[in-house]
């Protein structure tokens, strides 16, 4: 198996030629990219139509999709009411997906600014639990559920995080977002050893199974030194990181076969291409 790549949302080049998402594997196919993560993070908004033609077209041109869900999620939200709320959005997600048939959904795991990390992630790890068990009673236990790594310092959501997230079931898989730990970490994901450890992290802590297919967000994003993220780019920035080559080459030396979703402003087909062709041509010395 090999690794997949798309991008996330419409880009600049799909929206000057088409307005409807069921248009987007065919876009996708011709472009040489096999994957698509449709966006809910403003809320899940997916007519039944529009799912059963995005599906059907997915499945024509061999596109595997993805959901993320709405960005508004908090699983460790101090109010209860909030946590509640995000056990819904994340049932609604894992309806949508199940309609436009996707089978991995992106959870954000929420913010530790007004309580310490150690609280968080003890609120995030219940709140997370509850809603897998919700999404089996409703359903929905194929839905596969992908917690995110973040990138501004108070949110929840460093490697460590997610990986402990992960661990709570064995069903679950990291979104590991490049970006995102680069941002948080002020520019020190960028390089071949800083990838390495990351993909030692996960398949210390989760296994060699889910290393293998892994989810994964990547972009080049501007950060600031009291705040960490700041706003996504694209791959032609020179100034942020982190650069994709020295990954490509490390997912195609260990076998990998993640899914890498890119988040470019824009340009995420073009750079989701980039992508593919660097891990291609790292494939080819392999073989």
């Amino acid at each position: 198996m090999n690794a997949i790549f798309g991008p996330a949302g419409s880009p600049e080049g799909f929206l000057k030629k088409y307005k409807s998402s069921a248009d987007m594997p065919k876009y996708l196919s011709e472009m040489g990219l096999d994957a698509f993560e449709y966006q809910c993070g403003q809320g899940v908004r997916v007519s039944d139509a529009s799912a059963a033609a995005l599906k059907a077209k997915a499945e024509e041109f061999n596109i595997t999709l993805s959901l993320h869900a709405p960005y508004f999620i908090s699983l460790s939200g101090i109010e209860p009411e909030k946590r509640d709320n995000s056990i819904n959005y994340i049932l609604q997600s894992a309806a949508a997906a199940k309609k436009i048939g996707a089978q991995r959904i992106v959870i954000h795991s929420g913010s530790c600014a007004k309580i310490s990390r150690e609280e968080a992630l003890a609120l995030a790890k219940e709140t997370l639990m509850r809603a897998r068990r919700a999404a089996i009673e409703a359903g929905y236990e194929d839905i596969i559920f992908c917690p995110e790594t973040m990138g501004k310092f108070n949110q929840l959501g460093n490697l460590e995080e997610v990986v402990e997230l992960c661990s709570l079931d064995d069903t679950f898989l990291p979104t590991i977002d490049f970006g995102h730990l680069n941002a948080r970490t002020l520019g020190k994901v960028n390089s071949a050893e800083a990838y390495a450890q990351i993909l030692d992290t996960i398949e210390n802590r989760l296994g060699s199974d889910r290393l293998k297919r892994f989810h994964s967000h990547f972009s080049k994003i501007e950060y600031t030194q009291n705040g960490g993220e700041k706003r996504h780019l694209t791959f032609e920035d020179t100034l942020y990181g982190p650069q994709f080559d020295p990954l490509m080459e490390l997912i195609a030396k260990k076998g990998l076969y993640p899914t890498f979703i890119c988040e470019s402003a824009g340009t995420q087909d073009i750079d989701a291409l980039a992508m593919k062709t660097s891990y291609l041509d790292e494939l080819s010395k392999t073989r």
